[in-house]
């Protein structure tokens, strides 16, 4: 059995007023080569397929045509919805999906419900022959699984909120196991168990250093409370990376770079081996730059240099031309304080094929930029705004970045909560 392991598509992200349709239709094309060239089985996307509850029309077409064109292939697909994902976008056609070899997880349901066969690859339409079993669990909102009481403290929540999510997982675990016995005793061979997520693990990064970081509802869920399985699938980072070493624990991160942070990563989806002694093989296929971003720092006297190396870089890879040139993100130093900035920046990159989404100036002023910027005062915004305005102008990886705007919403809830 193999399977492709991706996430986080993201499908109709407005990425600074540019749309990302001809990005994901050139994601969509390649994945049906690699399919095909890869004889893969089984498809999975483990969350965020949208990046909005709402998706523009193009996206959801987007998502009919992967639908329809695996299912040609005779290609299984597993979705699983992700905190960006809404539950009623993905429950609205999950049954007609079931007719076309998709099956569509929108949110946490009773366990027996969660429990998942893959088959193997058929022709025309998915195989009957069962491949894996599948603890198919999307991203767990705290409703789903658990109910406040008063007087919590935010730790006491995010305690409880663990402990809930783990006998969760237990709970499913415990379905897919008995699946997976009878599969296995029809079929007299050992059918692997697999399960997903999409969360943050204790031990995931988002840079090649080792440390620990803390996205979303809960702080980080640790590895240990996983139940036992032959691969483990996740998705909400997106940088790919093993957790914590372990071989079979993975998040594929997302197939394109869905900020500036993320332009110099190597994007992949994964190609995941299975057999009767459980997980032989997982092996990362890179995703081709199919719109190049570049982040560049420098003054007015250096980004001229820069600006022509980026082109000329671009233009021997073919990667640029006019009609779609690189996107770019300068953060300017020594020189961020003239008012004509963006002017000379432009003029800069006139009769290149370069085109600049956001100039970031390194040491203007703070507020007078919060203010400036969007036209609006600091009386018009609540602190969370004031925060994550500041927090813009910072130059960080993008997992830290949200990882610090969710940590101060949690101060801001429990500072709330202390007030009521």
């Amino acid at each position: 059995m193999r399977l492709l392991h991706t996430s986080d598509w993201h499908l109709g992200q407005n990425f600074m007023g540019k749309s990302r349709q001809a990005e994901h239709q050139q994601l969509i094309d390649w994945l049906i080569a690699q399919v095909d060239a890869h004889a893969v089985d089984a498809v999975l996307i483990a969350g965020d397929i949208f990046d909005t509850g709402t998706p523009p029309s193009y996206a959801r077409e987007l998502y009919s045509q992967l639908v329809v064109r695996l299912h040609a292939a005779g290609v299984a697909l597993l979705l699983l919805g992700g905190n960006h994902d809404s539950v009623a976008t993905l429950r609205e056609s999950s049954a007609l999906l079931e007719q076309l070899s998709a099956r569509v997880v929108p949110a946490a349901d009773a366990p027996a419900n969660q429990v998942r066969v893959l088959p193997q690859r058929g022709v025309g339409s998915a195989g009957s022959t069962p491949g894996c079993v599948v603890c198919a669990v999307p991203f767990i909102r705290a409703r789903d699984v658990m109910q406040s009481e008063y007087g919590q403290s935010a730790e006491q929540k995010q305690q409880s909120l663990q402990l809930a999510i783990q006998a969760y997982y237990q709970a499913v675990h415990a379905e897919a196991e008995s699946t997976r016995q009878q599969l296995s005793a029809q079929l007299g061979r050992h059918v692997p168990l697999i399960a997903t997520g999409h969360l943050t693990t204790v031990g995931a990064s988002a840079s090649e250093s080792v440390r620990e970081i803390y996205v979303g509802a809960l702080d980080a869920f640790p590895t240990s409370a996983f139940p036992s399985v032959d691969y483990l699938a996740l998705g909400h980072i997106h940088r790919p990376q093993k957790v914590g070493g372990l071989e079979h624990i993975r998040y594929s991160g997302s197939p394109i770079a869905l900020s500036f942070d993320e332009a110099a990563q190597q994007k992949e989806v994964l190609l995941v081996d299975l057999g009767e002694a459980g997980l032989e093989a997982v092996t990362p296929v890179p995703v081709p730059v199919f719109q190049p971003l570049v982040a560049l720092r420098g003054n007015l006297k250096s980004l001229p240099g820069a600006f022509a190396q980026v082109a000329r870089v671009a233009h021997a890879a073919s990667d640029a031309t006019p009609e779609r040139p690189v996107w770019l993100e300068v953060t300017v130093a020594d020189d961020d304080y003239l008012v004509d900035l963006p002017a000379r920046i432009q003029t800069m990159t006139e009769g290149l094929p370069l085109e600049v989404l956001r100039i970031r100036r390194e040491r203007g002023n703070a507020v007078a930029q919060l203010s400036g910027d969007a036209g609006v005062t600091l009386d018009e915004l609540d602190p969370l705004d004031v925060f994550e305005r500041r927090l813009a102008h910072e130059t960080l990886e993008d997992d830290v970045r949200t990882a610090l705007t969710e940590r101060y919403k949690s101060v801001l809830a429990a500072t709330e909560e202390g007030e009521a």
